[in-house]
């Protein structure tokens, strides 16, 4: 599939842009920077869904995305570092952007589930397992995990599609060493996640990481891109959690689900674009993210 076209990128002074990814436009510094190397990561009202950028932007997501991660950041890090840098990003990107340090980031998704959904519930019903992971039989759609597990993916390019993949396949491309540290966290920090959500009355059914080292540094892994937001994460209301069908959601499943639903008129495997979303489901992907950032931080964005 080719890469999908997108909107061009603002200009802003001091910084000039490297590239665009689905969601976040990437700047490095014009001039060395008083921080060292750094970059500069603008996140856009842009929606992805099914490897495509969709036409129709939801306002006020990337405010939500960079205040959200910047919160979670700080819940984590006595677990993992990240990469946010303390230092001002120019007024025409404020409270969506952030100066973060730059990463030699690892090629893997990490995913952690505690429950079942997406991807997952598909994989399971064919094999009983997720990336190579037995799990009980008489699983559904919403189902609680026995315990979290490890499902990682590879990191697709743009406009391609991220697979989910053994732990053995992620041996094989990191090493062993690394491997097992990805795991570690991934599962560290979706567990301080559960916990952090669940006083809050919200589930988090799994979420995906980014992580890399700081070139030159001393190898430890750093939390990098965004964390835990309802674009890599599944966030379910947990006074609605009912087994046995989707979930009513606080996250992006909103606009998957219109896409694939009649109304739209729009098959996924044709080929074509999307089409634009109709303000109805903008509307309420805006309010969800919202609830999230709201419930979880206790003010209002």
């Amino acid at each position: 599939m080719p890469a999908p076209s997108l909107p061009a990128p603002p200009d802003l002074d001091g910084w000039v842009h490297r590239f665009s990814g689905k969601v976040r436009d990437v700047y490095a510094p014009a001039t060395p920077h008083p921080a060292g190397d750094v970059l500069l990561l603008v996140a856009s009202d842009r929606v992805s869904a099914y490897d495509h950028v969709l036409s129709t932007p939801v306002p006020g997501k990337g405010a939500v995305l960079t205040a959200l991660s910047r919160w979670w950041f700080e819940q984590l890090a006595d677990l993992v570092d990240h990469h946010v840098v303390d230092a001002p990003v120019p007024a025409a990107v404020a409270g969506r952007a952030v100066v973060v340090r730059a990463l030699d980031m690892v090629p893997v998704e990490c995913v952690a589930r505690g429950w079942l959904s997406g991807s997952g519930t598909a994989e399971y019903r064919a094999s009983g397992a997720v990336c190579g992971v037995p799990l009980p039989a008489g699983l559904t759609e919403g189902s609680r995990l026995p315990e979290p597990v490890f499902t990682p993916a590879t990191k697709a390019a743009l406009g391609d599609h991220d697979e989910n993949v053994t732990f053995e396949h992620v041996v094989g491309t990191v090493g062993r060493d690394t491997a097992e540290e990805l795991r570690r966290i991934t599962l560290a920090v979706y567990a301080r996640a559960v916990e952090v959500a669940a006083r809050a009355g919200i589930i988090v059914a799994d979420t995906k990481l980014e992580l890399g080292r700081v070139p030159g540094g001393d190898g430890r892994l750093v939390l990098g891109d965004e964390v835990l937001t309802p674009d890599s994460s599944r966030y379910w209301p947990a006074d609605a959690w009912s087994p046995g069908r989707p979930q009513p959601s606080l996250d992006k499943q909103v606009v998957r689900d219109w896409l694939t639903s009649p109304a739209s008129g729009w098959d996924r495997d044709s080929g074509e674009a999307p089409p634009p979303l109709p303000d109805d489901v903008v509307d309420r992907t805006a309010a969800g993210y919202r609830e999230v950032y709201r419930r979880l931080t206790g003010a209002d964005l």
